[in-house]
């Protein structure tokens, strides 16, 4: 990681040799001269790092310490020039904002000030001279004691230069229920133990050590399972908890299991009060609780209460390392217990081979490989966490005895400890760590500022990444792209998992184990600069007490470039905000994502020259300061979910703004056009013209002038990726068509109209050919033949467009492999909706809504026309009396869902009774939503 940070500290230094022109001789002189010994020192570096990560045989204990002091103080050193380089473009920006201030003092008076600022910007860059050369001093005498280490220089090109990329047909190896071996068994048991027994409340425990396989277990069992309880809720624990916090989150899973609202000011109730609101909420319930990565008793000790034994089928299922809280639940429950084993030879080979060999070799170990993956695989213990990773490591090597060999040495090594299994496969882990190049490294050491059991947005992931300078640029590829391939690389070596993937396969959120979170932790401890104090991100969990109070917090954060708040409880002090702004002068990240206390930016933000990333998502914010147009760096500026309505007309000035993300929606009300908010902007911002995604913009809330404007400026971002407007006017159609026809890399596009009634006028598009995702909100006059041409389909939802002519015609026999299709508020209202055999549009379709289609009395499924489809919605549709005709034949579907069907619909599929029932009998889930008398959806689990 210290060739990362000098790595970083190269870049940093390319931009200020390019003003040469600028710069005093002396300056450049310097300045040229510490990024030649960086360079140079780089070399050692890859050695080093791996040298301080493990104690080789030969090695001795104060050998290794001194290495890890020497890759501190060059990682130190590397932080020094960041932020040298840093604080002199910040002084000199300034300079500049004041000699093109616009004065009016008369000629004399402004030709003194202008011999003022020229002086001072010559004492700047004498000032930055003399502080490179002290750095240069520290380093030359840092690559002096290298030689006592006996660094190597033979390890560049292996790990700091970029490698090649995993095959891509290799899936994030994440423990789906297909590729899992040797949990069938306990599997089984688990099920039994869930559904079957008195109706008593029964503690279920699975014991064994981190890796084993506890969670990956559980959560299958959870998904058989959990549709035969009324309600149910799957809970992290980990080792620092609130009890508060759990019971709101047991309340709100639950209430979320069931489609229903949690009660009002659950956000403010104690825990008396949430205890005896869940005990009343479980009376008359069959529940299904999950408790996963317990380590204290004392959990158990403070959810009894509340998950009451109601003489129904209650099951508590906990996940723990430890044997003892198995037992203390004993003490007031029935329990069952299952250790949980390490796998057997046989099933650890064939989990190996099956993550190493899938797509090669037909999955089988070529013979030359059998000895020495034999003995790799016996070496993981039968641990399957160790198993899969080094499986993903060896699944990026070439299939040679050579490269299985290297490994297999530094297995052994790696495994000569015996203090502990933890420690030897926290040693095993480590490799696949140490095996990643340097700008892969970064990227995973980032997991550690977010809590524990985290499961982060893989694009909030991507943004923070580019942010940090993690990214660079290559070829003609976007820096949002070469992301989203190291964080590919980062599943498929398996060290990330996938926690949720969209309907096209694409991972959208995604987390770590905790083991290797662990491992991050270490990481980040001995990677840490401790010479002069430095914290570089700041992450606050749980509370901010003390935070702005602390002696030393103005040394603490003088040079942190990052601060994260994950609050969600306490108030947010007034003076937090401004502490990071006045202290950290610095700051490139600001991320204060779901903190909902904050309601005020102050004006002073304008102030961070430096800031790239500001997160005000999910926060109370409503308004921008006018600074913000100062932040001439900001690349994302994300307000979804806050009270933002409107935003500064000096956005025009941040021209390296890639990402504006301004919408708020209302999941409190009716799905309708008003349902979804977007901001007013009257600003110019066709100089924006760095911007990927652009969503939700109100076209029509503009004064007229402003409103053309934007229009015209729209043509001008042609980088967009993602754009989303909303109340467009249909006399301005045509003109947002010349617009959008110019955005070529255009890959996602949502338009909504002004009203339900106003007609979207979009027949003269030319629509950009790489659209993938089409969203239309508003009424069509006819079915735009533009989007037959649209070969990258591969979802489309509209609504509201009151369509006559059959809509599955036109879309069956296009040349597009639809992945998700929705028609949805009357976007048809014909009567009769027929999906035939062959429609190749519809070959590899895998989510189908029809919802709120009011004319809609007969739907046929022709066997074999839905092939693929696993997720199935349906109404409300008060004229559809019968279970369509055909969904027997979808042997793929996994979920069906039925929205405010009427009575006799939902009767004729009553298990055992109805008469269509054996049309539904063979999917695993079919709910049945209804409203309340409140007009809220309720959910019955038909199965």
């Amino acid at each position: 990681m210290a060739e990362a940070a000098v790595g970083f500290a190269i870049d940093k230094l390319i931009p200020l040799l390019a003003e040469e022109a600028n710069l005093l001789r002396s300056v450049h002189t310097e300045v040229a001269g510490i990024k030649l010994e960086l360079e140079s020192i780089r070399c050692f570096l890859k050695d080093a790092d791996t040298r301080a990560e493990s104690v080789d045989q030969g090695d001795q204990i104060s050998s290794i310490d001194g290495v890890k002091a020497w890759v501190r103080e060059l990682r130190e050193a590397a932080f020094q020039i960041e932020d040298v380089v840093d604080e002199y473009t910040l002084r000199i920006y300034n300079l500049e904002a004041q000699k093109h201030h616009p004065h009016h003092h008369g000629f004399v008076v402004d030709f003194l000030k202008k011999i003022y600022c020229f002086i001072i910007e010559l004492k700047l860059q004498r000032d930055i001279a003399l502080q490179i050369q002290e750095i240069k001093a520290c380093i030359r005498n840092s690559k002096e004691r290298s030689a006592t280490y006996g660094f190597k220089i033979d390890f560049l090109r292996q790990g700091s230069m970029r490698t090649g990329r995993n095959d891509p047909r290799k899936a994030a190896r994440f423990l789906k229920e297909d590729e899992v071996v040797g949990l069938e068994s306990p599997k089984d048991e688990l099920v039994g133990w869930s559904t079957c027994g008195k109706p008593q409340r029964t503690v279920i425990s699975v014991v064994g050590m981190g890796g084993l396989g506890k969670t990956t277990l559980v959560q299958q069992v959870y998904d058989r399972v959990k549709g035969q309880f009324d309600c149910h809720a799957w809970i992290s624990v980990s080792q620092s908890y609130k009890i508060e916090e759990l019971l709101r989150n047991l309340m709100k899973k639950f209430c979320e299991s069931k489609k229903e609202f949690a009660p009002r000011g659950i956000d403010e109730m104690d825990e008396e009060t949430l205890t005896a609101r869940l005990r009343e909420y479980l009376h008359e319930k069959n529940y299904l609780v999950v408790l996963d990565d317990v380590w204290k008793k004392k959990v158990w000790g403070d959810l009894q209460h509340a998950l009451l034994d109601n003489n129904k089928v209650g099951r508590i299922v906990i996940t723990t390392r430890k044997m003892n809280i198995a037992d203390f639940c004993k003490t007031s429950s029935f329990v069952h217990v299952h250790k949980l084993q390490p796998l057997a030879p046989k099933q650890a080979w064939e989990l190996f081979c099956k993550k190493v060999f899938k797509f090669e070799f037909e999955g089988r170990c070529p013979p030359e490989l059998e000895k020495l993956s034999g003995e790799i695989v016996e070496r993981c213990k039968g641990l399957p966490l160790a198993i899969v990773t080094i499986a993903g490591l060896l699944s990026t090597k070439d299939k040679t005895v050579e490269e299985w060999r290297k490994l297999h040495g530094s297995l052994n090594s790696e495994l000569m400890n015996k203090n502990s299994d933890l420690e030897s496969i926290t040693r095993i882990l480590s490799l696949s760590y140490n095996d990643l190049p340097y700008y892969l490294k970064s990227c995973f050491l980032y997991f550690g500022v977010f809590p524990e059991d985290y499961s982060v947005r893989c694009g909030r992931l991507i943004r923070l990444w580019i942010a940090e300078g993690f990214v660079t640029l290559e070829n003609d590829k976007t820096l949002e792209a070469i992301a989203q391939e190291y964080m590919t690389e980062l599943i498929n070596r398996s060290l990330v998992q996938v926690s949720w993937e969209d309907f096209d396969g694409k991972a959208k959120k995604c987390r770590v184990h905790d083991l290797l979170r662990g491992i991050i932790l270490r990481k980040l401890e001995d990677l840490n600069p401790t010479i002069r104090g430095v914290t570089r991100r700041l992450s606050i969990l749980n509370t901010l007490d003390g935070f702005v109070s602390s002696e030393n917090s103005t040394d603490q954060i003088s040079r942190v470039r990052c601060v994260f708040i994950f609050n969600k409880d306490d108030k947010m002090p007034n003076s937090i905000v401004s502490t990071c702004l006045t202290r950290s002068r610095l700051l490139k990240v600001l991320d204060f994502e779901d903190t909902p206390r904050l309601d005020h930016v102050p004006e002073d933000i304008g102030e961070l020259f430096h800031l790239r990333y500001l997160s005000l998502r999910g926060t109370q914010v409503k308004t921008l300061p006018k600074s913000i147009g100062k932040l001439v760096n900001l690349e994302t500026l994300d307000l979804k979910q806050s009270l933002v309505h409107e935003i500064p007309a000096e956005i025009n000035e941040l021209h390296k703004l890639r990402h504006l993300l301004v919408y708020h929606c209302d999941y409190n009300i009716h799905f309708c056009l008003t349902r979804l908010r977007g901001v007013k902007m009257e600003a110019s911002i066709g100089c924006l013209k760095a911007l990927q995604k652009l969503y939700y913009i109100n076209i029509a809330n503009g004064s007229m002038g402003g409103y053309h404007n934007f229009l015209k400026d729209l043509g001008n971002l042609t980088e967009l990726r993602k754009l989303g407007i909303l109340k467009l006017r249909y006399e301005d159609g045509s003109t947002l068509c010349q617009c959008i026809e110019k955005m070529e890399h255009l890959e996602t596009l949502s338009i909504g109209s002004i009203s339900e009634d106003e007609i979207l006028n979009l027949e003269s598009m030319s629509p950009p050919q790489f659209l993938r995702r089409l969203y239309l909100k508003g009424r069509l006059e006819k079915f735009p033949e533009w989007i037959t041409k649209l070969q990258n389909l591969v979802r489309i939802r509209i609504h509201w467009s009151k369509l006559e002519d059959d809509l599955l015609k036109i879309l069956q026999n296009l040349q597009i492999n639809l992945l998700e299709l929705a028609i949805s508020s009357d976007a048809y209202i014909g009567e009769k909706l027929h999906f035939e055999e062959g429609a190749r549009a519809f070959a590899k379709l895998k989510v189908l809504r029809l919802t709120s289609l009011t004319e809609l009395k007969s739907l046929v499924i022709e066997e074999g026309a839905l092939p693929l489809v696993s997720e199935l919605e349906i109404g409300p549709s008060p004229q559809l009396k019968k279970v369509p005709s055909g969904v027997q034949h979808l042997k793929s579907l996994k979920l069906l869902s039925f929205y405010d069907m009427p009575n006799e619909f939902v009767e004729s599929m009553i298990p055992g009774e109805g008469p269509c029932y054996k049309i539904v009998e063979h999917v695993p889930v079919v709910l049945i939503h209804y409203k309340n008398d409140g007009g809220r959806f309720e959910t019955y689990y038909l199965r």
